[in-house]
């Protein structure tokens, strides 16, 4: 079955919907039973589909677990409020005190922050490693490593992974390897296959892909599934069956949203390439983008995000660039259907092991379904302003 099949297919098990094409929305946080028999059948199979308690999910719930596991390729999916929830519970499910967390030194900035204080606090030593180490990833596993953190491409910076070779290394060391998957989304990469065990989502991006819900998914396969799930479950994490129906909808134009998303960003970005204020582009399709190889081997397109990095730039010409644009507006998030710009400052300052060249400002985008004529309009404006500013 292709992807474009798939996106629309999936989730819609009649034991959910009854029949209807959209899940419909399920709201309880208690569910009832008739005998006995029903009771203990429900507490026997509560990991297994059946109605027990509202925490542990209801029809809309496991419809939208189901297309994802499987889009994904692993065996079952765990949801949380947001994709930091997803990272953090997927972290804690499989470290305890006194073990050992690679973390890759591109990592999102919270996933960081993560480490650097909460793990640390409960005793979790954190060694942070170069995106770019591949099989030198060996040296840095100890006895005590436990999990070995990837997000590729990095957050920010965009270096693509070598995601097959430091799986299997691990997996020699028995280590437990998961991935923030959320630039790939659910249908661009095929991380089981790569070796991955847990894949991770920030279903607010492109899942959702309206920006009006938190949420974030956690993949795992067969010999993590049971561990995860229950581990979530411990500490608490459960979704809103209205925000797990938002989800599921936006699902199903995940394959078209992403196609015009990647469209549009390869053109805005080839212009970018032409244009003399630009350094060079961060981009997995781009040549110049590090890890680019790997990008070519194991995904089958691109989206809407990447960054750009200038020749030269300073507070006030960055503010002039970035300020009264027309069409890109400043915001943290990504993955929605408009287009966002932001001045990132300070990589250098939440790097332990990579150096990033300061001198050299860095402006992110996420290229959103507007017209990309309009966007590079709204740029080229923006770039007049920049250079007034910067040549006074």
């Amino acid at each position: 079955m292709k992807k474009e099949t798939q996106i629309v297919s999936l989730g819609r098990d009649k034991k959910w919907t009854n029949g209807v094409i959209n899940p419909p929305v399920v709201r309880a946080s208690t569910m009832t039973f008739e005998t006995m028999e029903d009771m203990h059948f429900a507490a026997k199979n509560k990991t297994n589909g059946a109605l027990f308690y509202g925490r542990r999910g209801g029809p809309t719930h496991f419809a939208f677990q189901a297309a994802i596991a499987e889009l994904e390729g692993g065996v079952g999916t765990a949801l949380y409020p947001s994709g930091s929830a997803a990272i953090s519970n997927a972290l804690m499910s499989f470290l305890k005190a006194g073990d050992h967390l690679l973390m890759v030194d591109s990592a999102y900035e919270p996933t960081r922050a993560l480490c650097d204080s909460l793990l640390a606090g409960f005793g979790v030593e954190t060694t942070y490693y170069d995106p770019m180490i591949g099989a030198g990833i060996k040296d840095l596993i100890q006895d005590n490593t436990k999990v070995l953190f990837l997000e590729s491409p990095g957050s920010i910076t965009m270096e693509v992974q070598d995601v097959p070779t430091l799986c299997k290394i691990a997996h020699e060391q028995g280590v437990v390897v998961m991935l923030d998957n959320t630039w790939a989304s659910p249908i661009n990469s095929r991380p089981f296959e790569m070796g991955v065990d847990i894949s991770i989502q920030a279903a607010t991006k492109y899942i959702v892909g309206h920006s009006d819900v938190m949420m974030g998914t956690a993949t795992a396969n067969e010999a993590h599934w049971d561990q995860l799930r229950e581990n979530s479950y411990l500490m608490g994490q459960c979704t809103s069956p209205d925000d797990v129906y938002l989800a599921s909808r936006g699902l199903r134009t995940l394959g078209v949203r992403m196609a015009q998303h990647e469209k549009n960003a390869l053109q805005v970005a080839n212009w970018l390439a032409t244009r003399p204020e630009v350094d060079h582009i961060r981009h997995p399709a781009f040549e110049t983008c590090p890890g680019h190889e790997f990008f070519k081997r194991d995904f089958s397109a691109s989206n809407g995000l990447f960054s750009f990095v200038l020749k030269e730039g300073n507070s006030k010409s960055l503010t002039a660039l970035v300020e009264n644009m027309k069409h890109f507006k400043m915001g943290f998030s990504w993955g929605g259907f408009e287009s966002l710009i932001l001045s990132v400052s300070g990589i250098d300052k939440i790097r332990t092991v990579t150096k990033w060249d300061s001198s050299k400002p860095l402006i992110r985008l996420h290229i959103g379904l507007e017209s990309p004529e309009d966007l590079i309009a709204d740029l080229e404006a923006g770039f007049e302003r920049f250079n007034a500013v910067l040549n006074k």
